[in-house]
């Protein structure tokens, strides 16, 4: 056999899949001759155990051959195809024409006969299971009945099912032994809600702002679980430098007032391992990830590996620091951006000490409540030492989560996937067109989703978009909407239910960014919100398993370019789960137009009728393979449908 997938890096590296998580593993099988031929897929779980799967051709002429597979518990599996020769097959398809055209009828009887005493002597099965089999010989030596009858008795559906699930297999090959990494559900799906927990409780008085504090932040994880999210992710937390800090906007000029940004980590107060003091202590820390755990709430830090330059390394080590011809150590830059107030490190001089140094830093998170790490520019640093760092914590740690925040080339992101991350930043946040998401979309739920996990943010702490700089709350609810539904892990920063969408004069972000100032958002104040179509959205995804996966999205078509339609379907015990999305791409305009559904993508017939539960409205309609819609500002600009002839799961939805 050949062409097994998924493969990544020639089986240098693992697939990955969540517990329970559906893929195809695919291969072309195929030999000399005429003989009949089949393959199997044999899966090894994490204790050595052997599950083996038929699998169907599903492109006879292409000799091509699937089988759907799955896990059901975490760890290092491994999967491998095995082509052979399927005697039963070659004897069934030369007997029913020879038997049939009255051609050597009881040499073909006969060969079936011991074609099957063979499987009986030589596969193991209960007698039961057996009987089946042993019938069919006694009844295909029968020279009492007639021919066909005798046939009958050695192809009978009995028989075929038998030999289906307990082969006769000759000449048996198998391809190399591929990894396949199985991990928690978290890795693949999840809700995550971003914020500053300096700002949350910060207070303005007399002039000065005071900075909120662990206790004050946690506060605001009640309204964050109420919205259904399952994840908190903070931004850097330690002290932040004093030598070159920047001001309010980017500033080159700090105030004695300003905070600086919290990615210039590191004072004479503490560095990496350290909390900045406004925040409060470590056992203030552990209240917080406490609370954060009733709460259903998950711990996520931002783990940026960036120095201000009065970090204490800087001075205990300045070997892990670039060093320029004049003496000074390089800050950071990303032209035309300066980040003078960052010295990025320098892993040439003395990888090892600043891996054992990182590696004590992460494994100190970990102890104080961190499951999943959101490491920062994550490209800039050796692959090696990621991929080094995360195998020897998920030894210790299995369950922690790596998200890459790395806008780059795809291949870097790709290659970040394939070395350990489990999760990736990507550019849904710069795609808005039909053709361009359903492009992306489609690259992330092929071939890659076998190792890369996207996470869709409509707006990010450093990124604002000309789209909702100057779109309505209806392009706020559509950019949400599709990032939660055609991804399984979506992200909304804090002050996205606000539409904060005033940018800094000649940049892609927010004025006032709250990377170098406080912001007190002023929650309970707060009436036109976008929290309750967020807590809406969350609702749906938890309710509906099939927005948890990502490689069963599939694209339908509409007569408008501003038009987006996809589906998503999962079966759940005897249950088809299936939501359809039908979004406005345009939606300050009122569009209408008609959609073409794909209705076998939706687990019908094609002449069939469905009624189509709109879960954000509540509306019903009655929908077919062709349907008129009008979304637009007036309206909602999203419609997304559970399609389904009961109502068991919009009971919950």
């Amino acid at each position: 056999m050949v062409d097994v997938a998924p493969v990544v890096d020639g089986g240098n590296r693992p697939a990955k899949s969540v517990v329970g998580e559906e893929f195809a593993v695919t291969a072309t099988v195929f030999r000399e001759g005429h003989e009949a031929v089949s393959a199997t897929v044999v899966l090894t779980d994490p204790l050595g155990g052997a599950h083996h799967l038929p699998m169907t051709r599903v492109n006879a002429g292409l000799d091509a051959w699937s089988a759907t597979v799955s896990a059901d518990r975490t760890g290092a599996w491994s999967y491998r195809v095995e082509g052979w020769s399927d005697p039963y097959g070659t004897w069934n398809h030369d007997a029913v024409i020879k038997v049939g055209a009255g051609v050597d009828v009881e040499l073909m009887l006969e060969e079936g006969a011991q074609v099957l005493e063979r499987a009986v002597a030589e596969v193991p099965r209960s007698k039961e299971q057996a009987a089946a089999l042993t019938d069919a010989i006694t009844g295909l030596r029968d020279t009492r009945d007639e021919p066909e009858v005798r046939l009958g008795a050695g192809v009978s559906a009995a028989v075929r099912g038998e030999l289906a699930a307990r082969p006769l297999r000759d000449h048996v090959s198998a391809s190399p032994e591929h990894p396949w990494l199985v991990e928690r559900d978290r890795a693949l799906y999840g809700a995550w809600y971003e914020f500053f927990p300096r700002s949350e409780g910060a207070t303005f008085t007399d002039g000065t702002w005071s900075s909120g504090t662990f206790a004050t932040a946690a506060q605001r994880l009640t309204a964050v679980a109420a919205m259904g999210f399952d994840v908190i992710y903070l931004t850097p937390i330690h002290p932040i430098g004093e030598v070159n800090r920047k001001g309010r906007n980017n500033s080159l000029h700090a105030t004695p007032y300003d905070p600086g940004s919290p990615y210039a980590i590191g004072s004479a107060q503490g560095g990496h391992d350290a909390i900045h003091p406004d925040l409060g202590t470590f056992a203030d820390f552990d209240d917080f990830t406490a609370r954060a755990r009733e709460l259903g709430l998950e711990v996520a830090l931002d783990l940026a590996l960036n120095c201000a330059p009065d970090h204490p390394w800087v001075t205990e080590h300045p070997e892990w620091f670039t060093t320029r011809a004049d003496g000074s150590i390089a800050y950071a830059e990303n032209p035309p951006k300066k980040y003078q107030d960052i010295y990025p490190l320098n892993f040439d001089n003395d990888p090892e000490g600043l891996y054992a140094e990182l590696l004590r830093v992460v494994r100190l998170w970990i102890g104080h409540g961190v499951t999943i790490f959101r490491v920062d520019n994550p490209h800039t640093k050796p692959l090696g030492f990621w991929e080094r760092l995360i195998a020897e914590i998920a030894t210790e740690h299995p369950g922690i989560i790596w998200l890459a925040e790395a806008f780059t080339r795809p291949p870097m992101m790709h290659t970040l996937a394939k070395i350990g991350f489990q999760q990736s930043y990507t550019y849904y946040t710069w795609r808005h067109t039909k053709s361009e998401i359903q492009e992306y979309a489609t690259e992330l739920a092929g071939p890659a989703a076998a190792y890369m996990r996207p996470s869709f943010w409509p707006t990010t702490h450093d990124i604002l978009t000309p789209f909702l700089q100057h779109g309505g709350p209806a392009a706020w609810k559509m950019r949400a909407a599709l990032a939660a539904t055609l991804v399984p892990t979506y992200g909304i920063y804090a002050g996205y239910e606000l539409r904060e969408h005033v940018a800094r004069p000649g940049a892609e972000e927010q004025i006032d960014n709250e990377k170098y100032e406080y912001k007190n958002r002023h929650w309970d104040e707060q009436n036109d919100t976008l929290a309750p179509y967020l807590t809406r959205l969350n609702e749906i995804r938890r309710a509906h398993p099939a927005l948890h996966w990502l490689r069963n999205l599939r694209f339908h078509y509409s007569d408008d370019d501003n038009i987006l339609v996809f589906s998503k379907s999962r079966r759940v015990y005897d249950r088809d789960d299936t939501i359809l999305v039908v979004a406005n791409l345009a939606p300050d305009h009122s569009r209408d137009t008609v959609i073409h559904l794909t209705m076998p993508e939706l687990g019908l017939g094609w002449h069939d009728t469905f009624t189509a539960h709109d879960l954000i409205t509540g509306e019903h309609w009655n929908w077919s393979e062709h349907n008129f819609i009008r979304l637009g500002p007036e309206s909602e600009p999203v419609h997304i449908v559970h399609v389904s002839s009961d109502n068991r799961w919009d009971q919950h939805a």
